[in-house]
């Protein structure tokens, strides 16, 4: 993690190339403007942009990209607009599909939709090559961020005419198609994955679940689950987690009590509950005095998890609001659903995978 103690040792350090005449040429100065980015001072980068002008110190694709996260990060429009421009009539630059998806970023973030769609069309036109996966997963994203289904249909079928598609691919097309509430295409892109699958990964049936449990539809939930297990497919204390949430949420406790207890007993060192679910089935089992059930659950609760992040004392603290756990519990599971996911908020900035390293 970059501190300021680190950006006045790099200021303090180009201020000696400076008086050795060793800071002429673009890489310094690219250093400078990724680290001023990195850490919010986009004050700086304007300095540093008339510094490089002045000394005619050529823009390259790295410093046109850095320029536009900074103004993308801090919503200028007319920046971008001037940026775009100048890379688009730059001889030396080769712009590519990625600075095009940064602008369309930008403008999602200034909510000009007609503007977003133009840039997205303009660097679809660009994808080729080791990027196309990344670049077609990105589209998905900020196609669905603009809430458009057709698109997302599209590209997704136009991805899968390059070759063949990864895991990552389908959760991607998955997660895009449960934010625009299309839960029959998840359900048919699942089974699609599944009969090709080589490489079994959780995270895409967790999604299934997680959005069944939101739903309330913790039936379907369960045979999705069911499905799992009857393929011979192992199941993982995740996807139990989740749909012992999706039994709280419809009111089925005696079940969702027995299924995080299930998800417990056979976790890997290091996970964790959902503790708000948890919370739910403790209290539940308190109100039905079955201490015989709430012994047996905290057993398998210090068994395998760290006893200071899910014990008993915190449990019953004020920590956990009692009167709110369903809404927590699923706020709890979308967040680890959006953490395992590595899925990119719609108004961030984008890392760009093609550059070097600077």
């Amino acid at each position: 993690m970059r501190t300021i103690k680190h950006l006045e040792e790099a200021e303090a350090t180009m201020r000696k190339m400076r008086e050795m005449g060793f800071v002429r040429n673009v890489l310094s100065y690219n250093v400078m403007l990724n680290l001023y980015y990195q850490m919010g001072k986009y004050e700086k980068i304007q300095v540093l942009m008339q510094e490089m002008e002045k000394w005619g110190i050529c823009f390259s694709n790295i410093t046109y990209k850095i320029l536009l996260n900074a103004y993308v990060a801090t919503s200028n429009i007319e920046e971008i607009k001037k940026i775009l421009m100048k890379m688009e009539a730059d001889p030396l630059v080769s712009i590519d599909w990625y600075a095009y998806v940064v602008a369309a970023n930008g403008y999602l973030k200034a909510g000009l939709i007609d503007k977003t769609l133009t840039m997205l069309w303009r660097s679809e036109q660009l994808i080729s090559g080791k990027s196309a996966r990344f670049a077609c997963e990105t589209l998905l994203s900020l196609y669905t961020a603009v809430g458009n289904k057709e698109q997302v249909y599209r590209v997704w079928n136009l991805y899968k005419t390059k070759g063949r598609s990864l895991n990552s691919s389908y959760l991607c097309m998955i997660n895009s198609l449960l934010k625009l509430d299309d839960v029959d295409g998840a359900e048919r892109i699942w089974e699609e994955w599944v009969s090709i699958v080589k490489c079994f990964d959780i995270r895409i049936p967790n999604l299934m679940v997680s959005t069944y449990s939101k739903k309330g539809l913790w039936e379907k939930a369960e045979a999705f689950v069911g499905k799992i297990v009857a393929s011979g497919i192992k199941i993982e204390a995740s996807t139990l987690d989740r749909l012992a949430t999706g039994y709280h949420v419809g009111g089925q406790m005696l079940k969702a009590s027995e299924t995080i207890k299930k998800a417990i007993s056979i976790s890997q060192p290091g996970w964790e509950p959902n503790v708000y679910t948890l919370a739910a089935c403790l209290e539940y089992l308190k109100g039905r005095e079955d201490v015989k059930k709430i012994e047996d659950l905290l057993k398998i609760l210090k068994e395998h998890c760290h006893p200071s992040s899910v014990s008993y004392d915190r449990l019953n603290s004020s920590i956990i609001d009692k009167e709110n756990l369903c809404a927590r519990a699923l706020d709890h599971m979308e967040g680890e659903d959006q953490a395992l996911n590595g899925e990119r908020p719609a108004a961030t900035e984008f890392e760009d995978k093609d550059s070097a390293e600077i």
